[in-house]
């Protein structure tokens, strides 16, 4: 898949998408990029560090968060994408659910959409991408539970927004595939993600992983966010024993040696 002017070899390798939330509440690290210089220096920091591809996001999707109204948003994410296109040769992703968002990304340099609500929430969303011809990473996320059992009912949810997406003109190999941790599960449920990466993977997209310090990790260690490394470690190496294309993570370093470490185990 081409993302920017990169090629990624989804096939061979997983690679690392680094975070930089331009928020002041996002739940790991609310206010901490939020100026635009010190944004670029965490790109650099990221860079250097290993990663792949940089996320920009400018609306905090925590638990109980507050919506940001499509205008404050652009006015977080737009400058930031431009400044980053400017300085840095690395492809970017914009985190929104926003088509009017959407929009002004890519006017500014977006290279790839990566929406929470795989294409559901915002009507215009689909057209958006569609006519952009970017690539885009659709969540499985839903607001309340149904009484169906829980992988049958992710696995049918993913493979409906992905035939949404191609249905709207989205070209099949356009499309990455999010299974949501964190999102409308519950611990159990996210524990029962991580266990069938492989199912997930098995749909025929490439699957992006997004664990990083998560309540999953701090439930089941009985730790507070700042202290979740560890356990997002092992999601990763597992996201790459199960065929993962892409993890999406705080600590950039850390989890580039564990990927290299994991794949010089499986494959040599």
């Amino acid at each position: 898949m081409r993302i920017g002017r990169r090629e990624f070899d989804m096939g061979a390798h997983t690679y690392v998408m680094g975070i930089l939330n331009v928020t002041p509440d996002s739940f790991s690290d609310g206010g901490r990029w939020n100026d635009r210089d010190r944004a670029l220096r965490r790109v650099e920091r990221m860079l250097e560090e290993g990663a792949d591809i940089v996320d920009v996001g400018g609306e905090s999707t925590r638990p109980g968060y507050t919506p940001v109204p499509a205008q404050e948003e652009i006015e977080r994410v737009a400058p930031v994408i431009e400044k980053i296109r400017e300085n840095f040769d690395v492809p970017v992703s914009l985190d929104t659910c926003k088509s009017q968002v959407a929009a002004a990304g890519i006017a500014a340099g977006a290279d790839l959409i990566n929406d929470i609500w795989g294409l559901r929430r915002d009507p215009g969303m689909a057209k958006v991408v569609a006519h952009s011809g970017l690539p885009c990473c659709l969540m499985h996320n839903r607001e309340q539970t149904d009484d169906r059992e829980f992988l049958p009912g992710l696995l049918e949810d993913l493979a409906r927004v992905a035939a949404l997406a191609e249905e709207a003109g989205i070209a099949r190999d356009r499309i990455l595939l999010d299974p949501g941790v964190g999102f409308g599960k519950s611990y159990e449920e996210n524990l029962a993600v991580l266990r069938h990466l492989e199912e997930i993977c098995g749909l025929g997209y490439p699957v992006l992983l997004g664990c990083s310090r998560k309540s999953v990790i701090g439930i089941s260690l009985e730790l507070p966010v700042e202290e979740r490394l560890e356990g997002t470690l092992a999601a990763t190496v597992l996201a790459v024993a199960k065929g993962c294309s892409f993890v999406r993570v705080h600590d950039v370093r850390e989890n580039v040696r564990a990927i290299r470490m994991a794949e010089a185990i499986l494959h040599g």
